[in-house]
């Protein structure tokens, strides 16, 4: 039949989501509860770890490498909660509850990090000026530094793979004809609000925690997050609240094993696959997932066979599936290699809140006979750099673009991510040089074996190239992959798909742990890569192996993305069936058919 019984099916599942009318809930109406939730989030986030390096140095008196691989495993776990808490969303939970009770666990994680600030007996007493040595943390300390991580690990498992996804939600769902508008300007403003809230925690946060005391440092964040919590929840009866379609992990083993079952079956004319409109509604309200001709072992899974049907007349899910959900499949596993591009550009990325923070302490940061730029602010220029690019890429260089591609967005997601790879490669390249520089000075000023809080004759200004350049790239690559992660993940997916964005980053941050660990160990006999004393160090060779590791992982995204099949989706209007190529970016529709009759 021509008429798509999912329509009706969408409103009503929709409205009795929420109790009202979908046309008087979300819009730009609930942006700034979204947002403004999300700022006070990240203000919150990046306000402990932006200096946490400091912290974790100058406070509890840690080692520079056991330092950094603490943030680093820190930043690895807080990017791996959110596939649990995506998986959870898209299963029962429902996005705005996820993120509620997400946003709750990380306050107490934030009240635990505050006390351990605040009390003395949570942390050593403080060192004397130019000690050598000094009294390094107890187990005990550490043990509750490590609690209030695990907490806030756990808390941004709910919030990070959500936010955007609900933020989406109320502008995708609110307007029936948004599937012909381009809705990646939400993206940009997210991150531009996020940019925002990064800009406030390295300069005024990192400030206090520098120059007030650790204890209103930390105390000042963990009082956004209150905020956060409030302005999220006071705005519940203007979200559009999608319902969960069931456990995404479910259907994607159902699939799995039905096609398992029948592997020594021969797949036929697609036309003859297996589809169930009314079966597939549910997860499936934005439009159907079309098949395509790519890993055609799960093409099995679609096949009927005798036993496939149960008396009830309804399918055995772990013997038959629909070609919607074989396409779902499907999806996930052809975005997997895109998504593992960025896990090199985290692991290059992840000095920036370490080594290059202690770079800075090195250097002359005198604004002022009376003010120094606190090392962790040096930040600011990498914030900055991306909220500049965002502006100029979304208000000027689209429509230039648009103008030679004929694309709303300019140019395609993957063309975005892969312009950003190529910017973050020159981060490290001016990286590498500046450090260089720095050791030259230090030679040449007698100062190679200077004791902590020395200063070297050269401004810390000479860093900024390498931040404001990875900010560039960040506003090129990590709005182009969340636009590709959203848009070709499948509708029922999104919060998980969105934290494979976030899986990146824990993965990447685990491996700038073991790389780091690994330099550490192999360079111990001939000269030590990372000591303490970076003076004394090869961090500039560093760099560069991380330049080497950048330039491979170049080459294997542009390779991943010239073979990428964007997925097709049918979107039924009336009498004529609409086949959309999600993610060309050329804003037209591939194919119409009228009067096609779907199941």
């Amino acid at each position: 039949m021509a008429e798509d019984a999912r329509g009706e099916k969408k409103d009503a599942d929709l409205s009795a989501a929420v109790k009202m009318p979908a046309k008087q809930r979300g819009g730009f109406r609930t942006m700034p509860f979204i947002l403004a939730n999300d700022f006070c989030d990240r203000l919150a986030s990046v306000g402990f770890t932006t200096n946490l390096i400091s912290y974790l140095t100058l406070q509890l008196h840690l080692p520079l490498v056991q330092a950094s691989n603490i943030i680093t495993n820190y930043n690895g776990t807080a990017n791996l909660t959110p596939l649990i808490g995506g998986l959870i969303a898209d299963s029962f939970a429902g996005r705005f509850w996820t993120i509620t009770f997400g946003s709750i666990i990380y306050q107490l994680g934030m009240v635990c990090l505050t006390l351990s600030a605040a009390l003395p007996s949570l942390h050593p007493p403080p060192c004397a000026k130019h000690a050598a040595d000094c009294q390094r943390a107890s187990s005990y300390q550490i043990s509750v530094l490590y609690l209030s991580l695990l907490c806030t690990s756990i808390g941004t498992g709910g919030t990070r793979p959500c936010t955007m996804a609900f933020g989406a939600d109320q502008l995708e769902l609110n307007d029936a004809h948004s599937r012909h508008k381009p809705k990646w300007s939400f993206f940009n403003l997210y991150f531009f609000a996020v940019e925002l809230a990064k800009l406030a925690a390295v300069t005024a946060v990192v400030y206090i925690q520098d120059n007030v005391g650790w204890g209103w440092g930390i105390g000042v964040p963990t009082v956004a997050m209150v905020a956060a919590v409030i302005i999220f929840v006071s705005g519940y009866k203007l979200y559009i609240r999608m319902p969960p379609g069931g456990s995404p992990l479910v259907r994607l083993a159902q699939v799995a094993t039905a096609a398992y079952k029948k592997r020594n079956a021969v797949v036929p004319d697609p036309s003859l696959l297996y589809e169930d409109k009314e079966l597939d509604a549910g997860i499936s309200t934005t439009g159907r997932l079309l098949h395509t001709d790519q890993l055609k072992f799960f093409d099995k899974a679609a096949i009927v066979t005798d036993g496939d049907v149960l008396p009830s007349g309804q399918p055995n899910l772990w013997r038959l599936s629909t070609v919607h959900r074989v396409e779902e499949l499907k999806s996930i596993i052809r975005m997997l290699p895109i998504c593992a591009a960025g896990i090199i550009l985290v692991t290059s990325a992840s000095h920036n809140h370490s080594f290059a923070i202690q770079q800075a302490r090195t250097m002359d940061r005198d604004i002022t006979p009376h003010f120094k730029i606190p090392p962790a602010s040096m930040l600011i220029f990498t914030n900055v750099g991306m909220l500049l690019t965002l502006a100029f890429y979304d208000r000027v260089l689209v429509r230039v673009l648009r103008r030679f591609t004929g694309r709303p967005n300019g140019i395609t997601h993957l063309q975005r991510t892969g312009v950003g790879l190529t910017i973050a490669m020159l981060s490290n390249v001016v990286a590498a040089v500046v450090e260089r520089r720095r050791k030259s000075v230090a030679a040449a000023s007698g100062l190679l074996d200077a004791p902590k809080g020395a200063t070297l004759p050269m401004s810390v200004f000479w860093l900024v190239p390498q931040y404001a350049i990875h900010g560039v790239a960040n506003a090129f690559m990590d709005v182009g992959r969340m636009e590709f992660l959203y848009d070709q993940a499948p509708e029922s997916m999104r919060s998980t798909a969105t934290a494979l964005y976030w899986l990146t980053f824990s993965i990447g941050s685990y491996l700038g742990t073991l790389l780091v660990t690994i330099v550490h160990d192999k360079t111990r006999r001939s000269g030590q890569w990372l000591p303490d004393n970076l003076n004394r160090g090869k961090l500039d060779n560093y760099y560069w192996l991380v330049v080497a590791l950048e330039v491979v992982n170049l080459v294997y995204f542009f390779i991943c993305a010239k073979y990428y099949t964007f997925k097709p989706l049918e979107m039924v209007s009336g009498e004529e069936v609409e086949l959309h190529h999600h993610g060309n970016g050329n804003g037209t529709d591939d194919a119409k058919k009228q009067g096609a009759s779907f199941k």
